[in-house]
């Protein structure tokens, strides 16, 4: 299945092999379509209230922004971070050595609770990772505690997720 390109490997992010905590890479489809018709899911209505959308939604936005980068001419330098204490962030960017985390969220309403995953990531990293992004499905675009709020589908916010060439 990988490679026909039904599936998209993500691997992880890691600067230190011994502290590597997450092995294997995590699938996405490269068709939400397609990913959503299996699941049984023909209406938006369905996936509005389907348990499955925020994997949904996180597959979208991480094809998104890889289809965005390659279409630029960039390398695709995309992972995920995930530590031995369970902190995730869902997307890290690589642009040379500074490191984007993103956090992308289904719901429509911004709360607190969507930066933890960035600001922990942060402490770690320190230098290298810069101010952060939260993908959401809301309406309003702004920034708290220099992480940018926004939805790249509303605002034109791709870019800034997917980096500058």
């Amino acid at each position: 299945m990988k490679a026909s390109y039904v599936f998209l490997e993500l691997p992880p992010y890691f600067e230190n092999l011994s502290k590597r905590v997450v092995k294997s890479p995590k699938i996405y489809f490269t068709d939400t379509g397609l990913a959503a018709h299996l699941l049984g899911i023909a209406t938006a209505e369905q996936a509005r209230r389907d348990p499955l959308r925020g994997g949904l939604y996180e597959n979208l936005v991480i094809l998104e922004v890889l289809k965005d980068r390659l279409n630029r001419g960039l390398r695709a330098e995309l992972f995920f971070y995930r530590d031995s204490r369970g902190n995730e962030v869902d997307l890290v960017v690589r642009s040379g050595r500074k490191l984007l985390p993103v956090e992308i969220k289904s719901g429509a309403t911004f709360t607190d609770a969507y930066l933890k995953g960035i600001e922990n990531f942060r402490k770690t990293l320190g230098a290298r990772a810069v101010p952060g992004v939260v993908v959401y499905n809301g309406d309003q675009r702004f920034v708290v505690a220099g992480t940018r709020i926004l939805n790249p589908f509303v605002h034109e916010g791709l870019t800034a997720i997917a980096g500058e060439s």
